[in-house]
């Protein structure tokens, strides 16, 4: 059999075309919809951008109005999908949880014919953080929260569910920053499994459900939660120098950093960065920054890897009093927007992705009968 050329993982291999976003092209760099993550950013909140992936445009002062006062009102969960959270173990992970809770809701609220696709998704980006919260404080504070608050915000409305108080503006933006960083990457593998399931004219549930199971993987999700189990190893930057050159002579897998598309650098990590810096100093630290960077200045030094979006994010949450466990959940909190997005553009030129295969393995053989078989 001829040898063939691998293309491990689709490496290089365009599946398809979006209007949605650019990721690492030459002069775009990471965009929405035409616009610059850093432009964004700066100027939208991530009700803007959730709005600008799920219509194509920013919205005006009386659409962003309408659209918050959306997303405010459909933040409650249905008293059977409370149950089911609080059936989910304790000891579950909230990934699991947050692909159970997606699931459920779409037996109780089935999406129908395709037309409604814009609420189905409205009612995703508002009840995700309910779902992830609810489950969190029933089983490690023993309370039943309100899921309905006033915070305008997303990012408001999850701190406050997690801290029983309206966050400070500082931790709110923060977090809203965030979300707008992690709302959308283009063909990555949780969007991409979500729109092959699309493609079968599945429904947004399962579509979203699927995608959930691949953020899940750490090799895609969780690069976050990594980093800050790393970070928190060492109690000092000089400490954090000498164990990562430890890590790196035994070959010990390092989360968060390098990335698949990018090559030089990743445009969310100069923003992750100059945040943690900020809520750092906000919080007198004078231990988990320095050993962020120290952990950082090595792996460039010795391997030329840049910080990824997910490295800085982990001291970002772990600021904000985010646990660990949930660093991941609250990126499908931002990502179901980018999800969405994908899955109506999919539906609007639908073709099934059935790729093929090349198969390499061994040449047509005969039947052996079990008695002589070795």
């Amino acid at each position: 059999m001829a040898a063939s050329k691998k293309t491990g993982g689709l490496a290089g291999v365009n599946a398809g075309q979006t209007h949605i976003c650019t990721v690492g092209q030459e002069g775009a760099g990471l965009t929405y919809r035409g616009y610059d993550i850093y432009d964004l950013v700066d100027n939208a909140s991530f009700e803007e951008v959730a709005y600008l992936l799920l219509h194509g445009k920013l919205p005006n002062p009386a659409e962003l109005s309408g659209y918050i006062k959306k997303i405010k009102a459909s933040r409650g969960l249905p008293e059977a999908l409370k149950t089911v959270l609080e059936m989910v173990p304790a000891d579950a992970l909230p990934m699991d949880m947050m692909r159970t809770g997606v699931s459920f809701l779409g037996n109780i609220e089935p999406e129908g014919d395709f037309s409604n696709q814009l609420h189905v998704a409205d009612r995703l980006l508002a009840c995700l953080p309910s779902m992830l919260l609810y489950w969190h404080r029933f089983h490690v504070d023993g309370v039943r929260i309100d899921t309905e608050t006033d915070d305008d915000s997303i990012a408001g409305h999850l701190l406050h569910m997690l801290h029983d108080e309206a966050p400070s503006e500082l931790d709110r933006k923060s977090l809203d920053t965030t979300l707008i960083l992690y709302a959308e990457h283009e063909f990555n593998a949780s969007t991409f499994a979500g729109r092959v399931i699309t493609g079968t004219l599945s429904d947004m549930h399962s579509a979203v459900t699927g995608a959930i199971g691949a953020l899940r993987g750490p090799l895609h999700g969780g690069a976050n939660e990594a980093a800050m189990a790393l970070i928190k190893m060492f109690d000092s930057a000089d400490a954090a120098s000498a164990g990562v050159h430890e890590m790196l002579e035994r070959k010990d897998l390092i989360m968060g950093f390098g990335h698949r598309v990018y090559t030089t650098s990743d445009p969310r990590n100069t923003v992750n960065k100059k945040m943690s810096k900020a809520l750092a100093d906000n919080a007198g630290d004078t231990l988990l920054y320095p050993i962020s960077e120290a952990i950082e200045k090595v792996m460039w030094d010795e391997k030329k890897l840049f910080a990824n979006a997910d490295f800085y994010a982990a001291t970002v949450y772990h600021f904000m009093g985010i646990p660990t466990h949930l660093f991941t959940p609250i990126f499908v909190c931002s990502r179901i927007t980018g999800w969405a997005a994908h899955v109506m553009e999919q539906r609007a030129d639908n073709k099934l992705i059935r790729p093929a295969a090349e198969y390499i393995g061994p040449d047509l053989r005969s039947w052996v009968a079990m008695e002589d078989r070795d």
